[in-house]
């Protein structure tokens, strides 16, 4: 299935753009304002993208480990394909709420707060960003922000089980959001109005609840035909 995540993460990255624009558009809109008014702008939302992409790649990683390391217990449930059926309902939910039908991911963003309050203290140190060295700093930070949509993706990493592979599918999910946060960041007011289209937020919500349906049917497939126990033992 890791083929498979890859691919749909990064659709889901490049299909979030109406998620994005919410969530990061107005932090992307203060970071353009305060970008030195001499010179091109987009080295420094290149610095700054790339420090986003490093910390979800890192993210990955590290649930990517948990699973790897065996705290899933995979061998004595079917723990892999469950954390599967998960992402694949959490792509639902996102889908839903990228259509502008249920905002169940505003609440699971809350669930990283804790540590955004230890995080956030350390931007204001690197405002104004005067230099790329600083915006990708700041990316890097930033890359932390609660977010739903990352945190869909992270289940999707965790049921990976392996550190690579959770590596891979948060970066292909990172640079599936590049193309948007770059438009964004270049041509933040041009963007926005048609972003928030309702057409537009109904055609990227039905393509990402496409994946996550998709996944459910392979994750059925497999439990009908190897069963319960040996689905464990398979890989899809």
């Amino acid at each position: 299935m890791t083929e498979f995540s890859i691919i749909a993460v990064f659709f889901v990255g490049l299909l979030g753009g109406v998620h994005c624009l919410g969530m990061c558009g107005s932090i992307v809109g203060i970071f353009t304002a305060q970008l030195p008014k001499n010179g091109a702008r987009w080295p420094f939302h290149l610095a700054y993208n790339s420090g986003r992409i490093a910390s979800y790649t890192l993210a990955g990683l590290l649930v990517g480990t948990i699973g790897q390391a065996g705290l899933l217990l995979r061998d004595s449930v079917p723990v892999q394909h469950l954390l599967y059926a998960l992402s694949s309902l959490m792509l639902i939910a996102l889908g839903l709420y990228l259509a502008g039908i249920w905002s169940l991911v505003r609440r699971i963003e809350q669930m990283g707060n804790v540590l955004w309050r230890r995080i956030q203290p350390l931007t204001r140190a690197l405002l104004p960003v005067t230099s790329p060295v600083r915006a990708l700093l700041l990316g890097t930070l930033l890359g932390w922000l609660p977010c739903g949509l990352v945190y869909s993706v992270l289940v999707t990493a965790l049921a990976s089980s392996h550190a690579q592979s959770g590596a891979l599918i948060m970066l292909a999910f990172g640079l599936g959001t590049l193309p948007n946060l770059l438009f964004i960041g270049l041509f933040w007011e041009r963007c926005r109005h048609w972003v928030q289209s309702p057409r537009v937020r109904l055609f990227a919500g039905m393509i990402v609840i496409s994946f996550g349906i998709y996944g459910l049917i392979k994750v059925g497939y497999v439990f009908a035909v190897y069963g319960w126990a040996g689905s464990c033992h398979v890989d899809a």
